[in-house]
């Protein structure tokens, strides 16, 4: 290992920050700095705002489509199930399914018709 490969596995994250803007401010001179600066912020203001847009209409897209499946929103997941018959029953409730009283083929013949429609 050179001499110059032992001093820069030596250097630290907050020195490259250090050496980064002792970089920028050479290229770019102190009075471009600002507004590069600025710049940056809005492009990452934009995208924030574009990714809040985009997870928006996600979320609404994703609420239409249970509407018109008729699938219901609030069904509480305590956990992971313990027997085929539980993950059934969860299944039918989030359809909105009446599950008491049926087998465990009548509800997945159901759960089948429901999601198929």
């Amino acid at each position: 290992m050179s001499l110059y490969d032992s001093m820069i596995a030596n250097i630290a994250g907050s020195e490259w920050i250090i050496i980064v803007l002792l970089a920028l401010i050479l290229i770019f001179g102190t009075k471009r700095l600002p507004q590069l600066s600025r710049s940056v912020g809005k492009a990452v203001g934009e995208y924030e705002k574009a990714r809040q847009t985009f997870r928006n209409e996600m979320q609404e897209a994703t609420e239409q489509a249970r509407k018109e499946a008729g699938i219901s929103k609030n069904v509480p997941v305590s956990g992971p199930v313990a027997t085929e018959r539980e993950k059934l029953e969860v299944i039918a409730k989030s359809l909105g399914i009446d599950h008491l009283g049926k087998t465990d083929e009548e509800l997945r013949s159901m759960i089948s018709q429901k999601m198929n429609a």
